[in-house]
């Protein structure tokens, strides 16, 4: 379809176009499937049936979509910077803990435990070996100068507080569910969690990361992957909303919280330019009505 063609399509089908000129450029900016999402929302919803219909409810305006797109552009921003400070902090502790044990335990299967050892997949191949493979290809491919250093003199065995500096989110997640439980738990008790309590977190937010760096909608989705919760009553509070963008930015908020990595206010600040509106209102995040009383969002 031609832009004119997408933009009489929306109308036809009950969507407010203020500016029609404007809306041709957007769309041709944007594509007219990356906005779908934030117009599926909008669109008639049969209870009875679980049916979603072409045709748009009532008050249903192209200024609200690139709205609700726009925000969601500063939220995967906001979420990125965040987790990077996350991100850091947990490559540091890891490279530290595993460094008391031995420079280059990362390496050995058997010094780290049990659950490096362990066989899975079609190939029945060791979980150390596969992560491992990964490790050595990040390497190879590092242009980084500490490690063109390290190859020239001592045959590119990093100890493990420089390796750590070339691993992804996905490679640390992984090191951290290997690594030996004193470690573990060196780095949980940190956070306040227990250790199975991290690493399901390492591996929710690695999914939100994901979303956050390829550029994918968040405001309104819904997870699959539920991180385990400790007893703490600022996470009882959104304990009912972990399958949704609100509690997995509020793991965010907690760990900024509790390892001191910044004052906790990026976040609370983007969920208050959330475009009010009575059709995709702010709990479509899962947000309370009250998030902003909640412990992790006061701001």
């Amino acid at each position: 379809m031609t832009y004119d063609d997408q933009v009489k399509l929306l109308c036809a089908r009950g969507m407010h176009i203020e500016n029609q000129d404007r809306a041709k450029d957007i769309l041709a900016w944007l594509s007219y499937y990356r906005l779908s999402g934030y117009w599926y929302p909008m669109r008639h919803f049969d209870y009875g049936t679980r049916r979603r219909f072409d045709s748009f409810i009532e008050g249903a305006s192209f200024d609200l979509v690139v709205e609700l797109y726009k925000f969601d552009e500063r939220l995967r921003h906001d979420v990125f910077m965040e987790l990077d400070r996350v991100e850091m902090a947990i490559r540091t502790m890891l490279g530290y803990e595993l460094g008391r044990v031995h420079p280059l335990v990362y390496l050995d299967a058997k010094s780290l435990g049990a659950r490096a050892q362990q066989r899975r997949g079609k190939g029945n191949r060791r979980v150390h070996d596969v992560w491992l493979e990964k490790y050595e290809g990040a390497l190879d491919n590092s242009k980084e100068v500490f490690v063109t250093h390290h190859k020239k003199k001592y045959g590119g065995e990093l100890p493990v507080w420089a390796a750590v500096e070339i691993m992804d989110w996905g490679m640390l997640s992984y090191l951290f569910g290997m690594s030996p439980n004193i470690v573990r738990n060196r780095i949980a008790e940190r956070c306040a969690l227990t250790a199975p309590q991290l690493e399901s977190w390492l591996k929710s937010l690695n999914i939100v990361r994901n979303y956050a760096a390829h550029h994918a909608r968040m405001f309104n989705r819904v997870y699959d992957i539920k991180p385990k919760l400790g007893d703490d009553q600022r996470l009882n509070s959104v304990a009912g909303k972990m399958n949704r963008t609100f509690g997995q930015l509020s793991l965010i908020q907690y760990l900024h919280h509790q390892l001191h990595l910044s004052p906790a206010k990026r976040l609370p600040a983007l969920m208050n330019t959330y475009p009010h509106n009575p059709i995709v209102p702010l709990e479509r995040t899962g947000a309370p009505r009250n998030w902003s009383d909640h412990p992790l969002w006061e701001c």
